[in-house]
């Protein structure tokens, strides 16, 4: 115990320091804000630099530079550089804005909507847009003879919207019934102009207007960019279109840049290289779990900004063709089309192990298609299928399936093996992986799966002439809303991938969910559309049609001299902002 005279003395120096320092701190204070007074306030941000180029990467070849007649990546990608809509969901904050419309004004039921083009807006030819480009482009969508996979989203309870001109400059837009996300339909309405496309699109022959073996000089858009060149298996050029419509806050013109090259580059460790060694400025889609370590080096060292997007809202699925006009001669197909079978091998799989070894750890376990990543439209009560091989084993046996003679396969009563060939796509490692750990994971319930890995094209003509026996792959959802991937969850739809474009339902369920999503899709409440869309998973989960696995976290790394990307967990990560990316200026002398 000190004496009271110690207490009193440190209690004195405490009171003496704390002077001391308050007035240092003070003293600091008054120094910095000199500082200030004499620098003056904070530099704004530089404004963004005219004029440059900057290097994308690709994966695979465009398949088509139409997108009323395509729907793979690379056409969505060359549409939202080249082509617009009349009204466009911002894919950073998901608001619709205005876009080729510049208002609108919404009939008190709900169901028209009064569109105002943009004054002045016109072609890259200079031909000015107009009402009939819009109306002439939901006619060319809906016309059977073309095949346009955006047809089975143009419509409501199903049947087809409607586009009335009342003068040139503004266009009536009627749904046939109420639709809950109401205008985001439009965000994927593309148009087109009538002056190039209508003759092939009367003489029925769209689908081959503007292949990738067109003149560039016939394509024309209302896009901020052209497509100048493309050379097959190498690149892709788009120039700054001088008639572009859209102003910057200032008031200057866009876009920024005068040039957008596409490189076609297929293998991921090629892509990664030209990106850290600033060969590339940006990549199509997201990074690979194993290029973070060298992304963040180089981050680091401040040659690449490192973007965390969070968990994916599209994830890799897997299916067998159940298309019974193909497969019916195929005794396996006795066992595909039975839910038992697909059930057993969900249950196969080791979802936490599969995360964990496809995405090294950055990825969670999924059993639907709507990931965490879709907050609104998640639902985490979807029926799952836990990892469990004796519980798999017993749905193959209560379908007639055991391994009779030994051999470690599967097979039905009349020697029928369980044998299967996955397709999925080359040179993309999270299907590579993928796929190994299903066939992995199959062969211990004694089902066997060979991977065939192909070109992009090629797994897409495959999927399209349903000539396959399974597909491992990733596909585009339309929007985060369900009721604008009616091309997904109709029996009618083109993207309806287990058995393509119906003209009834194959199945029970399969109506269920028709009725189910036409009802989903035309109800205003939200509590009440989740609750439908619910009932739409579950059966998905109990029928199992199509299995989900995990989902990953996404990381994007750009170019540190590129300025102006948003970066988002929707595909293309970039460049659905491409009109306001700018890039830096070299310094003079280098």
């Amino acid at each position: 115990m000190r004496p009271p005279g110690r207490i009193r003395a440190d209690k004195g120096y405490v009171v003496k320091l704390s002077r001391i320092i308050v007035s240092v701190l003070t003293v600091a204070l008054l120094i910095g804000l000199t500082t200030l007074w004499r620098r003056g306030p904070a530099a704004p941000p530089a404004a963004p630099q005219r004029g440059g180029q900057i290097i994308v990467s690709a994966r695979a070849e465009p398949r088509s530079f139409n997108r009323l007649v395509a729907r793979d990546q690379f056409t969505e990608m060359i549409a939202l550089l080249t082509q617009g809509r009349l009204v466009r969901v911002n894919r950073a904050t998901q608001e619709i804005e205005p876009w080729l419309a510049e208002r609108w004004e919404t009939s008190s039921d709900g169901r028209s909507y009064t569109m105002h083009l943009r004054l002045g807006a016109t072609w890259s030819d200079g031909e000015p847009l107009t009402s009939a480009d819009v109306v002439f482009s939901l006619e060319a969508i809906l016309d059977p003879r073309n095949q346009s996979p955006l047809a089975t989203v143009m419509t409501v309870s199903g049947q087809p919207i409607q586009a009335t001109a009342v003068d040139p400059q503004t266009v009536v837009i009627t749904y046939p019934a109420p639709l809950g996300p109401g205008l985001r339909l439009l965000d994927s309405f593309w148009i087109f102009p009538k002056h190039k496309l209508e003759p092939a699109a009367g003489a029925g022959k769209l689908a081959s207007v503007w292949a990738t073996t067109a003149p560039p000089s016939e394509i024309v858009g209302t896009g901020p960019f052209l497509i100048s060149a493309y050379t097959p298996g190498q690149r892709l050029v788009l120039e700054r279109n001088q008639r572009y419509w859209r102003k910057a806050a200032d008031g200057s013109a866009l876009p920024y840049l005068d040039r957008v090259v596409i490189e076609i580059v297929p293998d991921q460790n090629a892509e990664l290289l030209r990106l850290t060694s600033g060969n590339i400025d940006l990549t199509q889609t997201e990074l690979r779990p194993e290029d973070y370590v060298v992304v963040k080096r180089a981050a680091d060292q401040g040659r690449l900004k490192l973007l965390n997007l969070g968990v994916g809202t599209d994830t890799d699925a897997f299916w067998f063709c159940l298309k019974p006009e193909v497969k019916k001669q195929d005794p396996r197909f006795a066992f595909v089309q039975k839910p038992e079978f697909r059930r057993a091998i969900s249950h196969a799989v080791d979802r936490k192990q599969f995360a964990d070894t496809v995405f090294l750890g950055a990825g969670v376990p999924v059993w639907g298609p709507i990931t965490p990543g879709n907050k609104l439209w998640y639902w985490p009560d979807l029926p799952k299928y836990e990892h469990d091989t004796a519980k798999a084993t017993e749905l193959l046996r209560s379908i007639g399936l055991e391994d009779r003679n030994g051999n470690g396969v599967v097979e039905d009563a009349k020697g029928t093996e369980a044998r299967f060939t996955i397709i999925t796509q080359r040179g993309i490692s999270s299907y590579e992986r993928g796929a190994a750990i299903l066939r992995d994971d199959a062969a211990k319930i004694g089902v066997v799966f060979e991977i065939a890995p192909l070109e992009f094209n090629a797994v897409i003509e495959r999927l399209q002439t349903s000539r396959y026996d399974a597909l491992f792959f990733r596909f585009l959802m339309s929007d985060l809303d369900p009721a604008l991937s009616k091309d997904l969850w109709l029996s009618s739809g083109s993207a309806h991938v287990w058995n393509l474009d119906q003209k009834t339902p194959a199945t029970e369920w399969e109506r269920r969910i028709d009725e189910l999503m036409i009802e989903q899709a035309s109800t205003a409440d939200p509590a009440r559309r989740r609750e439908l869309f619910n009932d739409v998973q579950r059966i998905v989960a109990e029928q199992a049609p199509i299995l989900y696995f995990a989902a990953p976290t996404f990381y994007y790394a750009h170019n540190t001299r590129v300025r102006g990307v948003e970066a988002t967990v929707f595909r293309p990560p970039a460049l659905w902002n491409a009109d306001t990316i700018s890039v830096v200026a070299p310094p003079s002398g280098t």
